[in-house]
């Protein structure tokens, strides 16, 4: 049995406890670490209370290596999670590394100063991590994570080479604001207003934001405008997929939230770079994230359903072949299990699968590694278990 630190108390780390908690036959110690002791605190009685389970609970700067690696040397834990932002991937990493300790995250690192996501910083520490004789499992949450496995499974069951895949990412879920986001304010509409990019035919092409729109008929939600934008999957798939010849991701965005976003562009508010305001400092995307409403505060208000999975073409014993793997996730039924939305259950959960199958040695092997390199039925059975069944459709 194992004994895990979970970094971060958002609302992703809300429903890692909870799953967590749920699967205490495998996690026989929970310790919940952040700089907001408060919502550590909280969640503790919450688990307590639900399911009878003690977690502790720890303060600490995920910024700061040192306060990392003391964190990690008095609870001895078998794996990390590192369930904070992406801009801290790299200190819980090094920490991990200092104090020979496996390690996993949801996302991969994001330069606090440029709205830009690569595995290049994170990849570099695999002979390091291999000497150690460590893992790190990298973006074991639902995109990228569980849309990596559903490529692999799709790799290894469904065709003898991919050539096309086209992630499709819908969010339905109407918590009633004018403008909000479902997770981190800042990381979300870095995300959403940077540039897009796809990869055809072994190179990678620049689009502007929101430039190529297609409309999509999503199961359980219906037909919606999807737009291309860059994710970081794509980066490990592209490494990892026989035959690949193109791939590409697309996100589901309504008009009023388009339209607030390109209004907060225009006017500088979603800048990252510091500006002069009544001699004080600021950056103006941070200081709109104080304005709006904290996602983890989303869950009661949500309804509505998500529907995240991957459109595969390609080709099984000479002839083409077209399939479709998804899964559809109830924001209500999402509150009501773990007290979050559904964005942070579908990036909760695959945390918890991605560490349990560490734990118990299924998905273990030393070095840096992204989801689609290990085997991907055994995660695919714990998404069936665990609240994400997926269901596969052959497209003609």
């Amino acid at each position: 049995m194992a004994n895990v630190l979970i970094i971060g108390a958002g609302g992703v780390g809300r429903v890692v406890v909870h799953k967590c908690a749920q699967n205490s036959d495998v996690f026989e110690k929970i310790t919940l670490a952040s700089r907001r002791l408060e919502s550590c605190k909280e969640y503790q009685d919450e688990i307590k209370e639900r399911y009878g389970v003690d977690i502790d609970i720890a303060e600490v700067d995920a910024d700061s290596v040192d306060q990392l690696v003391k964190l990690i040397e008095r609870i001895k834990p078998d794996i990390v999670l590192n369930i904070a932002l992406p801009y801290q991937d790299l200190t819980i990493m090094e920490a991990c590394l200092r104090t020979n300790t496996h390690y996993l995250d949801t996302a991969n690192y994001e330069h606090p100063d440029t709205a830009k996501f690569e595995y290049k910083e994170q990849w570099a520490y695999d002979q390091k991590y291999k000497d150690a004789g460590i893992m790190a499992l990298l973006g074991s949450g639902f995109d990228p994570g569980v849309t990596n496995v559903f490529c692999a499974y799709a790799q290894k069951h469904y065709f003898d080479e991919i050539h096309y895949i086209d992630i499709l990412d819908c969010n339905a879920g109407d918590h009633g604001y004018p403008f909000a986001t479902n997770f981190n304010p800042e990381i979300n509409l870095r995300e959403v207003s940077a540039k897009g990019r796809y990869w055809e035919e072994g190179k990678w092409i620049e689009t502007e934001p929101m430039e190529i729109k297609m409309v999509w008929d999503y199961p359980q939600i219906g037909k919606r405008d999807s737009y291309l934008l860059y994710h970081e999957e794509m980066e490990s798939l592209v490494k990892h997929i026989k035959g690949l010849k193109r791939i590409r991701f697309f996100m589901t965005f309504g008009e009023s939230y388009l339209t607030h976003m390109k209004c907060l562009e225009n006017v500088g508010m979603l800048g990252i770079e510091p500006v002069e305001h009544e001699g004080c400092k600021i950056v103006p995307i941070q200081f709109l994230k104080t304005l709006l409403p904290d996602p983890k505060t989303l869950g009661a208000r949500t309804k509505g359903k998500t529907n995240i999975g991957i459109v595969a073409t390609g080709i099984k014993d000479k002839k083409e072949r077209k399939i479709y793997i998804y899964n559809v996730c109830d924001h209500e039924e999402a509150y009501k299990e773990t007290s979050s939305q559904a964005v942070s259950y579908t990036t909760g959960v695959p945390a918890m699968i991605g560490a349990k199958l560490m734990a118990q040695g299924v998905w273990m092997k030393s070095g840096v590694w992204n989801m689609e390199q290990f085997d991907p039925d055994p995660f695919m059975e714990e998404l069936n278990r665990s609240g994400l069944p997926w269901v596969v459709e052959e497209l003609s």
